[in-house]
């Protein structure tokens, strides 16, 4: 019974436990992820209803992976500025949902509060199939509400909404109150 356990080291018992295997199936995704859009469809009556519940369900998501991603990542040490933040978010948090990098990520030129990631082929629009009469739909939403909750749970208080621009533009707009933070950490 013991010659079955020392022929060869399992590949399973060599890999560190901090970073498990990240990847998985798309088509197990994109089941998965139509079955969530199916279920919250079948529970109200319009586009921006689904929009919000999508969002309510990504920030359930965000809650949960932003405590895993800084204990990996950050070694616990969480972001004070609102550009690092946003840059762990777009590296970072990008990397671990959808194996890559976010696109771009932008300021509005006329408000120093608003801040945009922009998606040109989001993973989560690609397997949904979206009737004309919705044709507003952007299940996007669903990563909206990811970033708001990491944002929240960070101490950036900040209303991520999502719109067709650009591919999906998701707009961040935070609380005056962590712009003044921000500044007044600049002075010091």
């Amino acid at each position: 019974m013991e010659t079955r356990f020392t022929r060869g080291k399992s590949a399973i018992l060599e890999r560190p436990l901090s970073r498990p295997k990240t990847e998985v199936s798309v088509s197990a995704f994109a089941l998965l992820f139509s079955e969530v859009v199916q279920y919250c469809q079948s529970r109200v009556y319009s586009v921006t209803e689904l929009q919000a519940r999508l969002s309510e369900m990504g920030q359930r998501v965000g809650g949960s992976l932003l405590d895993v991603l800084v204990l990996r990542e950050k070694n616990g040490k969480r972001e004070t500025k609102v550009l690092n933040i946003l840059l762990f978010i777009k590296v970072s948090v990008w990397r671990a949902l959808f194996g890559k990098e976010a696109d771009k990520l932008e300021q509005a030129n006329d408000d120093d509060k608003t801040y945009y990631i922009i998606e040109k082929e989001p993973l989560v629009n690609t397997y949904i199939s979206v009737p004309k009469e919705n044709s507003s739909l952007n299940c996007a939403a669903f990563t909206g509400g990811i970033i708001e909750a990491i944002l929240t749970h960070s101490g950036f208080p900040a209303k991520v909404t999502v719109h067709w621009h650009k591919g999906t533009t998701l707009m961040i707009k935070f609380d005056e109150a962590v712009i003044a933070r921000d500044k007044s950490l600049d002075l010091r």
